[in-house]
């Protein structure tokens, strides 16, 4: 196996699809380096492109694999360190499930609550469209948490402990925070035991100081 490991994110500050494999690369403890983009600028295509074929982040390099998507990247990681899916056919079906409906899905959220670490704007009004969104989402956390986090050594993730699933949704729980999003007490303490992870600390501070 290659030892050396590149991850290439986009700026942490707004970079939604970048968390989500860096978060559970850290989970898992995998040493990696980073190759930081800006985001938003005249040159920020071309620059990733030097990586990505896609023209996107991220994107994992490994010896002489590249992988351009961000669920691709989990699942990949995921092939080296298995702990990253839960235990039971059932729950990595599910948890799979969950991960690939949040890879494709939930556009309205996505547009009206742009992901940004470092700003906390309550959201004045939910539109009808987000507001359903919101409860699938909340919905999706309750039937993981009933069905299998106790399965899972009853840890507070989806699973009981941390999974793919819950890097999958750590964009999620940081827009629910930082636009002030009203949740059911069970879904908030979910969000809670998330954006309390050291690393997910760890890509607030450095988002808010710029990188």
């Amino acid at each position: 196996m290659p030892a050396s490991m590149t991850l290439v994110i986009g700026t942490k500050r707004f970079s939604s699809w970048s968390l989500r494999p860096w978060l559970a690369a850290r989970m898992a403890g995998i040493d990696f380096d980073e190759v930081p983009i800006t985001l938003r600028q005249p040159e920020t295509k071309a620059e990733i492109l030097k990586h990505s074929p896609s023209g996107k982040v991220p994107c994992l390099i490994h010896g002489a694999l590249t992988i351009w998507d961000s669920l691709a990247i989990c699942e990949y990681l995921a092939e080296l360190h298995p702990t990253l899916w839960p235990e039971g056919r059932e729950a990595r079906a599910v948890a799979r499930a969950v991960s690939a409906e949040m890879h494709a899905g939930f556009p309205n959220l996505r547009n009206v609550c742009s992901m940004d670490m470092c700003e906390v704007t309550p959201l004045a009004e939910t539109p009808p469209e987000v507001a359903a969104e919101i409860e699938r989402i909340q919905a999706l956390w309750a039937d993981c948490r009933t069905r299998f986090a106790a399965k899972g050594a009853g840890g507070p993730f989806l699973f009981g402990r941390f999974s793919v699933a819950d890097a999958m949704f750590a964009p999620v729980v940081s827009r629910f925070t930082t636009f002030a999003i009203p949740l059911r007490p069970e879904a908030q303490a979910y969000c809670d035991a998330v954006w309390s992870l050291p690393p997910m600390q760890d890509w607030k501070r450095a988002a808010c100081a710029g990188a």
